[in-house]
């Protein structure tokens, strides 16, 4: 005889798995380790390492293709309105919009001087000093996040809700290609010589 009892518990587990904050925080897992990256690079510029600038470079794309037009995107145009929608955590959200311009802003800095650098001017100490600053906004505005999400995961959001945006996000081919194309640029990061230096 079926226990249909497990069978709705194994069911509604894996409906879980499938949500727009559980797929948020894969992306925060991501995000970390390249927060990880960010400082480490940081620190070893300022220690003089050479660091070639086609990783430099990498660092900015990730952090325009993946962090700011995939996460942030997701988080502005669908999670943030869904839970406002319930007239729930808009404060919180109101500086989430803020706090994502203040990390726009660091990483348009990071991009302007590595340019100048490479355009042979002297520019290394503000490409380390934004990089150190962006790692640090990272840091805080996920831990931040990471809270928000247990509240609205577990005070707003119904399941039905979640399922839908992680389908959502899930939809469309090109941005779960770039994701995995984002996380292999990690990948090969976090084992370039610089990034192992102790």
């Amino acid at each position: 005889m079926i226990d249909f009892r497990y069978t709705l518990n194994q069911h509604l587990l894996y409906l879980s798995y499938l949500s727009a904050t559980n797929q948020l925080r894969a992306d925060h897992d991501q995000v970390r380790r390249l927060e990880k990256i960010v400082l480490k690079c940081s620190e070893e510029l300022y220690k003089g390492t050479k660091i070639p600038f086609s990783d430099l470079t990498k660092i900015t794309m990730i952090i325009s293709e993946f962090i700011d037009s995939i996460h942030h995107s997701r988080e502005e145009d669908s999670y943030f309105p869904c839970v406002a929608s319930y007239d729930s955590l808009k404060e919180e959200i109101r500086k989430f919009m803020i706090e994502h311009e203040f990390g726009r802003n660091i990483a348009r800095q990071i991009s302007h001087h590595l340019k100048r650098w490479k355009e042979g001017e002297d520019a290394q100490e503000p490409v380390s000093r934004y990089l150190r600053t962006y790692a640090i906004f990272l840091n805080d505005h996920l831990t931040k996040e990471n809270k928000f999400f247990d509240d609205a995961e577990a005070n707003v959001l119904s399941q039905e809700e979640e399922i839908e945006m992680y389908e959502q996000y899930r939809s469309v081919f090109a941005i779960v290609k770039k994701v995995d194309e984002m996380i292999a640029e990690i990948d090969y990061l976090e084992n370039q010589p610089w990034a192992k230096l102790t």
